[in-house]
């Protein structure tokens, strides 16, 4: 008997948390299908019921030179950023996994810090030093800045993957008269290829997504594609909003999973093409 009535909570139980897990998932996914299907309708105002199928905002899009010049900015800035992210994240997770030296707890907090600490925050205390040395908002502060909120999660991606790659490699590559540069060209880095590339998309798409620090770092006159959308809704909500974020979802959604395809795709075609072990 009790343990029927165990059985019976545990049932409930289970229920409930994937009643709990469907809401979550609607409230989270959506707005994004609605702001895509919206981004097809013909009518000028945004919302349901729709009255046709059309592209016409995409069209409007097309020609919009602001939301272009937008999209140009971000494009580059995400593209620098990550290059430059990539390269520092990379280097400070092989010195932090391979080496020991003074300071090195304290190095990687400070890199990490950046995550911990709210962007806002982060912006407006950013904002304020550069006020307080008298110096102007430039397009190199907003790349430095997008730089700064990128490697962190650089370091930790790189991180995880150098702790699982053998020191053996490295060492048998020294023992035989390669130097330490060799050895990390050679040997880590074709390892590290997976973080490599997942942390570059990682910070592409960080970059190409921030709105709070780039309100606050981007010179004047100078718009992104997050703030555009953000001067745009202070006019109107104008359906060629929904096409600008349909687009937004595409780019930071898509980049990653053609990414991600990509580089399995070549995992597979390398194991295939070498040798096979023979068994004895």
């Amino acid at each position: 008997m009790r343990g029927t009535r165990r059985k019976q909570e545990g049932r409930w139980a289970w229920r409930l948390t994937g009643f709990v897990t469907v809401c979550v998932y609607i409230f989270m996914f959506a707005p994004i299908v609605a702001t895509v299907i919206l981004s097809f309708n013909a009518s000028m105002f945004g919302g349901f019921p729709m009255t046709g199928f059309s592209l016409q905002w995409y069209g409007k899009l097309m020609a919009n030179e602001a939301v272009l010049a937008a999209f140009r900015t971000s494009l580059w800035i995400a593209l620098v950023t990550a290059i430059v992210t990539t390269a520092i994240g990379v280097t400070t997770a092989f010195a932090l996994v391979r080496f020991d030296f003074r300071g090195k707890q304290a190095l990687s907090t400070l890199v990490i810090l950046p995550a911990l600490v709210p962007e806002t925050i982060l912006g407006v205390g950013l904002l304020v030093l550069i006020k307080a040395v008298d110096q102007p908002r430039t397009m190199l502060l907003l790349v430095l800045g997008h730089i700064l909120l990128a490697v962190p999660y650089v370091v930790l991606i790189a991180q995880a993957r150098m702790i699982g790659i053998r020191r053996v490699y490295e060492e048998a590559a020294l023992s035989l008269g390669a130097s330490r540069f060799s050895s990390f060209r050679e040997i880590t880095l074709p390892l590290l290829i997976p973080a490599v590339v997942g942390g570059a998309l990682l910070a592409f798409t960080i970059s190409f997504d921030n709105t709070s620090a780039s309100l606050f770092w981007r010179p004047a006159g100078v718009e992104t594609m997050p703030t555009q959308i953000l001067s745009m809704l202070k006019i109107s909500i104008s359906p060629e909003i929904n096409a600008l974020g349909t687009v937004m979802i595409l780019v930071t959604v898509g980049i990653p999973l053609i990414g991600g395809l990509i580089l399995q795709s070549l995992t597979k075609l390398r194991r295939r093409g070498e040798p096979k072990e023979e068994t004895q």
